[in-house]
C-alpha cells in the first residue's frame, strides 16, 4: 500500500455505516443488474470491486453467486462490508483493506478476475493527481484476465462546471473542490473538504486505451439509472464498459 494517507480515509472514519444513508446509494440492484445483463457474467464469476466502500455491490454480485473481493482504503469500511457479509452467510465475499494505487504491485490479484467494478468515485476520481487513476487502471487491468470486462463510472467535468455553483472547479486540473456537511451514526455533523477528479469521454478514452483496454461504451448516467444513454451535460457521471486487451500496454 502507498505510504501516504488518503485524504477519504478521515471521512470514512467518521461516517462509518451513516454513509449508506445517502440517497446515491440506494440504486444498488438497478446498478448490478445492468453491469451483470452488460458483462454476461454468471454465477461463479470473480469480481473484483475497487473502492468498495462498506460493501454494497460487493454484498450485491456475492448474492447473485459470485466470488467476490472487495478492496477499500478505510478499514472502517471494510470492517463493515465484512461484518454484513457474515451476517448474510455470504462466504464468496471478501473485503481487506488496501490503496486501489497498489494493484499493479499486488501479484496475488493479478490475472484472477472475470469482471472489475469501480463505481461511484470508489477510488478512480478521488485522486487529486491524475497519474494516480491511470495507476489505478493500470492496476485495474492486472487483476483481469485477457478479455475480462472493467465497469467504473467517473463524474462528468461537464455537469460539474454546469451545475456545481458552490464549488471551485480547477480547469487546469479537472478537480472539483466544495466544503460540505457529513454526518456519523449519531447524526452529528462536520464540515469537510471533498475533492473529485472530473473527466470528460475522450480523456476517459484516452485513459483507458493507455492502461491496456478497449472501450465498449460510455454513457451517461446517475446513481440508480444505470443505462446505455448517450453523453450528456446534465447527467452527473460517466459509466465506462471496457474490455481488457490481449497485451496491456
Amino acid at each position: 500500500m502507498t505510504s501516504d494517507q488518503h485524504w477519504f480515509e478521515d471521512l470514512a472514519r467518521h461516517m462509518k455505516s451513516a454513509y449508506l444513508r445517502y440517497s446515491f446509494t440506494k440504486g444498488t440492484t438497478q446498478e448490478v443488474d445492468f453491469i451483470c445483463e452488460q458483462s454476461q457474467i454468471v454465477r461463479g464469476a470473480r469480481v473484483l470491486d475497487v473502492g468498495c466502500g462498506p460493501g454494497r455491490h460487493s454484498l450485491e454480485f456475492a448474492r447473485r453467486g459470485m466470488q467476490v473481493t472487495g478492496i477499500d482504503v478505510s478499514q472502517d469500511f471494510v470492517d463493515i462490508a465484512s461484518h454484513a457479509a457474515r451476517d448474510e452467510d455470504l462466504h464468496d465475499a471478501h473485503f481487506v483493506r488496501l490503496d486501489a494505487r497498489s494493484l499493479s504491485v499486488k501479484d496475488d490479484l493479478h490475472h484472477r478476475f472475470d469482471l472489475v467494478v469501480c463505481l461511484c468515485q470508489g477510488a478512480f476520481g478521488l485522486m487529486r493527481d491524475d497519474q494516480h487513476d491511470v495507476e489505478i487502471l493500470k492496476g485495474i487491468r492486472s487483476c483481469l484476465v485477457d478479455g475480462g470486462i472493467v465497469v467504473l463510472s467517473a463524474f462528468n467535468a461537464y455537469f460539474a462546471v454546469k451545475h456545481f455553483e458552490a464549488s471551485d472547479f480547477d480547469a487546469t486540473r479537472g478537480i472539483s473542490h466544495e466544503n460540505t456537511e457529513i454526518r456519523n451514526e449519531a447524526g452529528e455533523p462536520r464540515t469537510v473538504d471533498l475533492w473529485t477528479g472530473c473527466y470528460t469521454p475522450r480523456e476517459l478514452r484516452l485513459a483507458f486505451r493507455q492502461t491496456g483496454f478497449e472501450v465498449v461504451s460510455i454513457s451517461g448516467v446517475e446513481p440508480g439509472q444505470y443505462s446505455l444513454a448517450d453523453c450528456s451535460i446534465d447527467l452527473p457521471e460517466f459509466l465506462v464498459i471496457a474490455k481488457a486487451t490481449s497485451v496491456a500496454h
